[in-house]
Formats: C-alpha cells, sequence, structure tokens
C-alpha cells in the first residue's frame, strides 16, 4: 500500500475528529444561549452563597489566633487551641451546650410533627375559598422580624400592664422577664406560632406533587380519609421528612438569635434557660472583645453539625437507602 493510500484515511479521520469537536463546540454555545436566562435567574443565589457562606471562611483563622488588631490577621500568633479551651471550661459552657441541644430536638421533633399535620390539613381544604385565607395567616408570622415580635411578646407578658397578667383577674402578676422557669415554655409557643407555618409550606408543596389517581383508587377500594393519608400521604411524605430532618440536624448546634437574644430583651436572670451558643458568642465578643473565642464557638457549630450530618445519613442508608441524602 502506498503512502499516499495511507495519508487519505487519515486525513479523512482527522477532519472528522476536527467536525465532531465544532459539532459540540456549537451545542455548547447553542445550549449556554439557550439557558442563559437560567443562569441569570441563578446568578443572585450564587453570589449570595459564596458571600454568605464561602467567603467568610477566612474567618476560621480567628479560631486558632490570638488576635492582635495592630499587626493584623496574619501576623497575629498561633495560639493552637488555647480559644477552645477558654470557651469550654468556662462556666457558662455546659448550660450554653444543654440549652441549644434540648431547645433544638424538642423544636425538630415537635416541629416536623406540627408541619406536617398543618400541611396536611391543608391539603384537604385547598379546593374550600376558606384555604385562600388561612394559608396566608399561617404563613404571615414567619415573615415577623425578631424586633417586632419581642414587641408582640412583652405586649403579653409586661409586669404591669401584660395581656396575661391582666387576665388573672386580681391574682398576683408575675415577673415573667425575672422568671426563668417560664422561658423553655414561652419560648416553644412562641418558636412554632412563627415557624410552623413556614415549614409546612415544603411539606405542602410535596403533597401537591402525589399523583391524585392514588387517591382515586383508593376511594374506589373504600378507603376513608384517614386511610388514605395513613397509606398513601404519610409513605410519599417520607422522603421530604428525612431531607428536612437532615438539614435540621446540621443546625442542631445552632440557635434563632433574634428569638434568645431579642425577645427575652437580653434578661441576664433568664440565662440559665435562654442562654445557647449563639447569644453567648455575641455576649462574648460585645463585652470581652474575644473574637478568637467567638470564633471558636462557630468552628464548634460547624464541625458538629457536619459530623451528626453525616453519621445521620448513614444511619438513613443502612435503614432505608433509597432516601439517604448522599
Amino acid at each position: 500500500m502506498s503512502n499516499a493510500e495511507i495519508t487519505v484515511p487519515a486525513r479523512a479521520a482527522s477532519q472528522y475528529d476536527d467536525l465532531l469537536k465544532q459539532k459540540k463546540k456549537n451545542k455548547r454555545k447553542a445550549d449556554f444561549k439557550r439557558l442563559l436566562p437560567l443562569y441569570l435567574m441563578m446568578l443572585p443565589g450564587l453570589v449570595y452563597l459564596l458571600c454568605n457562606n464561602y467567603l467568610p471562611m477566612f474567618g476560621i483563622l480567628f479560631a486558632f489566633k490570638k488576635m492582635n488588631f495592630s499587626v493584623g490577621v496574619l501576623q497575629s500568633p498561633w495560639c493552637g487551641l488555647q480559644n477552645f479551651e477558654f470557651l469550654f471550661k468556662t462556666k457558662d459552657a455546659w448550660i450554653m451546650i444543654r440549652n441549644t441541644l434540648l431547645y433544638n430536638i424538642v423544636w425538630i421533633a415537635m416541629g416536623t410533627v406540627i408541619a406536617v399535620f398543618i400541611a396536611i390539613l391543608m391539603a384537604e381544604i385547598s379546593a374550600r375559598p376558606a384555604a385562600k385565607v388561612i394559608q396566608p395567616i399561617i404563613c404571615f408570622p414567619s415573615m415577623i422580624s425578631a424586633v417586632i415580635l419581642s414587641f408582640i411578646v412583652y405586649a403579653f407578658l409586661s409586669t404591669n400592664n401584660g395581656y396575661i397578667n391582666r387576665a388573672l383577674l386580681g391574682g398576683d402578676g408575675i415577673n415573667w422577664y425575672a422568671s426563668a422557669q417560664y422561658w423553655p415554655v414561652i419560648l416553644t409557643i412562641v418558636h412554632f406560632w412563627q415557624c410552623s407555618g413556614q415549614s409546612s409550606v415544603i411539606y405542602m408543596a410535596s403533597i401537591g406533587g402525589i399523583d391524585k389517581g392514588l387517591y382515586e383508587a383508593a376511594k374506589i377500594d373504600g378507603a376513608n380519609k384517614l386511610k388514605q393519608i395513613r397509606y398513601i400521604t404519610l409513605p410519599l411524605l417520607k422522603p421530604m421528612v428525612i431531607l428536612m430532618l437532615l438539614m435540621s440536624i446540621g443546625k442542631i448546634f445552632n440557635s434563632d438569635f433574634g428569638l434568645f437574644y431579642q425577645v427575652t430583651l437580653n434578661q441576664g436572670l433568664l440565662t440559665s434557660t435562654t442562654q445557647t451558643i449563639d447569644t453567648y458568642v455575641y455576649r462574648a465578643l460585645m463585652e470581652l472583645n474575644n473574637i478568637g473565642m467567638s470564633s471558636a464557638a462557630s468552628v464548634f457549630q460547624a464541625v458538629l453539625g457536619f459530623l451528626l450530618v453525616v453519621l445521620s445519613n448513614a444511619f438513613v442508608r443502612v435503614v432505608d437507602n433509597d432516601n439517604a441524602l448522599f
């Protein structure tokens, strides 16, 4: 076979490869132009994620440094784990960790049940005119800021003019802001009033995606509403419930700062039941100006939250692999 006969197929193959590359390039350009509006819609969220979640990671350095602002972050001396030791050797360490965990465990468990209940209830009355009024009412509290919420709570709990003390009908008024034992219940009620409606929206969306034919078939088989909920709605909500639980577990060492700091009016007499890691970090930063200890607490929250998500997901993967997060 001559060299010319070998060169022609090789050249044809090379041209074919170039043609394929050009087609792929043109396809990528066409796909990019077609999806450009979606990319632009996604851009603000990505910028927010970058600025709010990734850039602050530089602050991890503060947790391992003895900050000297006169020389800057990079020139400040390393201090190893001293900030963590100082954080957990304080007398309030056990109180803040205990409160943070207990509140979150109770709120995650009860919050899931309440949110699912509200979602199912709203799904059952969605075809009625009253649903258009009830849904905004349920979701409205989640749009109230912590400052306004603190005034609403104060209107009920004020020692002299609060609605609750007035309702005691001549009994001795309770100084709510000096009685720490009442606040676990108060904060729990306020939390669920504010957050349950917003949490239920996700479950309502999941219920809306369930095939209506399943309910029609169940009706034909004689299943009442309770049986339809038990055997259709709840099993099909299971993946979403697991997903939301895993996401909540990742934040189990965090707390609603506005609820624990502003609603309680930052009363020192209430710290035994309202002090959490977040409020402690804020007070340490404001009163002691110890940015290293505050950063150490944030690193502690992030690392333990991540580990709990990984362990919880591993447990879900063993029990029900199809519903694992990763």
